[in-house]
């Protein structure tokens, strides 16, 4: 059924053509009905009519001006003009906008029912020619590959209407057919850098031009839209050629392969999403290769990825609990040793996990590069973050990930410990890394003092001045948190996180840990462990 959309100023002159026309004799139905120019450009972009009944003057905007506007984002919407405006150079101008027919008030039934079916009939030949493989709709390929882009976007936003074949054939021009729809992620990976910009160019087409060979002949349609480092997009065929079409996917790799070789340390992933017979479904399928594609961070590059990935146990390490902690006193004592060793710690328990997916690593990347920037305190923090993301986006492996973090934490760290190289709070920085280094141990004011290099007295003024705290309660405090955490996280005995944490005297440790938390160790583990 066509969708009709009237654009008037006068309520008496919308309900009279309302009246005038049989519209389900035509197949066609009013969607709304607008009174001003504003309003009208507003409805059209959403009820996206092919059949537009207007006058040429309104308020806001003048019927002139409502159709080249809407012309732009629908070139193949059919207009007829009324108007009162008996004047040829208002037909020339409407004419030029393509207006297909000009109407004067008052209104003849019969010619506006003629223009009507004169519409139809244009409409539906159109659609037969499409329908066919026709391209009678004159529309730059410029113009149809952004709006196919647009289709792309929208799949991945995940906030589109749902798909159905004629959607896909009247809004969107594709020659889709009843079959099967899945959604297809290419991805390139290559350290920054590596590739100049004429190189991707050059990649992305012969990408583009294997793809094409290699698919379209198996194909009833294909779509794809460069996304990044990405070729993302979806293939309909019919239902019997899906074993022929993933051999061709297989090919397409092998091809894709070859030629990475001449573009220096490339490689070339390829996931494809569930398929499904229905059109709505495509949303999905192109989720679910974008999840999979990332598969290649743990399986490794240059293969096709199948298969929707269970999630691991990693959720379930706290690991964040632990990098947060840690990154924080990194942060304050202006650490790069501390940072590094934090990086490799956690690139440790990330492998330790069994059957880890690369979705849960790169999000987990992700987390410790915003806390860090969090903690850091640096202008430009959501730039930074998308920076370290698009960075991570060439990235082929978990190992890569991880020195890309590690260099986030070193370029930052360093730079605020350049920043702070003379100030007076330093000897206190080194006392505190110091003491977080030997806190184990029984130390003493007047060795970390000696470590810094100031007398006794005036490490003591300046260390309570700075911390707003004793260089006792200082070690107290960092013992008890050390205490608790393993309590919480391990198994050993009381006695044996006594001497972890640099007491000799479990009596000694038990009443200074019930004086800082209120309960004794035991009964901390019965509550948090």
């Amino acid at each position: 059924m066509l969708r009709v959309m009237i654009a008037d100023d006068e309520e008496r002159i919308c309900k009279l053509i309302t009246a005038l026309v049989d519209w389900k004799a035509l197949d066609m139905e009013i969607l709304g009905i607008a009174h001003n120019g504003p309003e009208a450009i507003e409805l059209a972009e959403k009820l996206r009519p092919d059949i537009l009944i207007t006058d040429i003057r309104m308020p806001g905007c003048s019927g002139l001006d409502l159709i080249e506007q809407i012309k732009k984002s629908k070139p193949e919407l059919e207009i007829v003009i009324i108007s009162g405006y008996a004047h040829f150079e208002y037909a020339q101008t409407a004419i030029k906008f393509g207006v297909g027919d000009y109407l004067l008030k008052p209104i003849n039934k019969e010619e506006l029912n003629t223009t009507l079916r004169k519409f139809q009939e244009r409409i539906f030949a159109r659609q037969a020619l499409l329908e066919s493989g026709g391209r009678l709709f004159q529309k730059s390929e410029h113009d149809l590959k952004r709006l196919r882009e647009g289709l792309i976007n929208q799949l991945l936003s995940r906030k589109g209407e749902r798909l159905s074949l004629a959607t896909l054939r009247e809004e969107y021009y594709l020659q889709v057919e009843p079959g099967i729809f899945q959604g297809v992620w290419l991805k390139l990976d290559s350290r920054p850098g590596t590739l100049t910009e004429a190189g991707l160019s050059a990649l992305m087409k012969k990408i583009e031009s294997i793809l094409e060979g290699g698919l379209r002949p198996k194909c009833t349609e294909m779509v794809f839209g460069i996304i990044g480092a990405s070729y993302v997009g979806f293939l309909n065929y019919r239902d019997r050629k899906k074993e022929e079409l993933r051999r061709s996917l297989k090919d397409c790799l092998n091809q894709l392969k070859f030629q990475q070789a001449l573009y220096g340390p490339v490689q070339i992933s390829l996931a494809v999403g569930q398929s499904s017979a229905n059109p709505a479904d495509l949303e999905t399928s192109v989720y679910e290769a974008s999840v999979m594609i990332k598969e290649r961070l743990v399986r490794g590059s240059g293969r096709i990825l199948e298969r929707m990935p269970e999630p691991s146990a990693l959720h379930e390490q706290r690991l964040l609990d632990r990098y947060l902690r840690r990154i924080t006193h990194a942060v304050e004592v202006m650490s790069l040793e501390e940072a590094d060793t934090i990086v490799s710690d956690l690139s440790d328990a990330v492998k330790a996990v069994r059957d880890v997916r690369g979705y849960e690593v790169l999000d987990l990347i992700h987390s410790c590069a915003s806390l860090f920037l969090s903690r850091m305190e640096v202008a430009c923090r959501t730039e930074l973050l998308q920076r370290f993301d698009e960075q991570c986006d060439w990235c082929g492996s978990m190992e890569e990930l991880f020195e890309l973090l590690g260099e986030l934490l070193r370029t930052h760290i360093g730079a605020l410990r350049e920043k702070h190289e003379n100030d007076t709070d330093r000897p206190i920085r080194q006392a505190k890394e110091y003491i977080r280094k030997h806190f184990q141990e029984s130390i003493t004011l007047e060795e970390v003092s000696g470590h810094v290099g100031l007398n006794p007295a005036y490490f003591s003024v300046l260390f309570k001045k700075t911390e707003g705290e004793g260089f006792a309660k200082y070690l107290i405090h960092l013992r008890m948190e050390r205490a608790k955490q393993l309590l919480r996280e391990s198994n050993d005995p009381v006695a044996l996180i006594c001497r972890k944490v640099g007491y000799n005297d479990v009596k000694h440790f038990t009443r200074t840990f019930e004086k800082d938390t209120g309960v004794k160790p035991a009964t901390y583990r019965k509550l948090y462990g």
